[in-house]
C-alpha cells in the first residue's frame, strides 16, 4: 500500500483513522470494528464489503506501512 494513500484514507462511517494489516490485506477501523479488504492494491471502502470483527478478536496496532 502506498503510504500517502494510507495517510489520507479514513473510515467511511466514522471518519476515524484506519490501521493497515499487511498480512490480512485489510484496513481496520477499531471504532466500528470493521475490516475493509484491499484487492489488487485497491482499498474497498464499502460498508457492504467490510468484514465485521468479532468482539473477541484483538485489533493489533501492526502499523500503517
Amino acid at each position: 500500500m502506498d503510504r500517502k494513500l494510507l495517510d489520507i484514507l479514513v473510515c467511511p462511517l466514522c471518519k476515524g483513522k484506519l490501521t493497515y494489516q499487511k498480512k490480512a490485506a485489510e484496513l481496520i477501523c477499531p471504532v466500528d470494528r470493521l475490516a475493509f479488504p484491499i484487492r489488487d492494491d485497491i482499498p474497498v471502502m464499502l460498508e457492504d464489503e467490510a468484514r465485521k470483527l468479532p468482539e473477541d478478536e484483538e485489533i493489533s496496532p501492526e502499523g500503517r506501512s
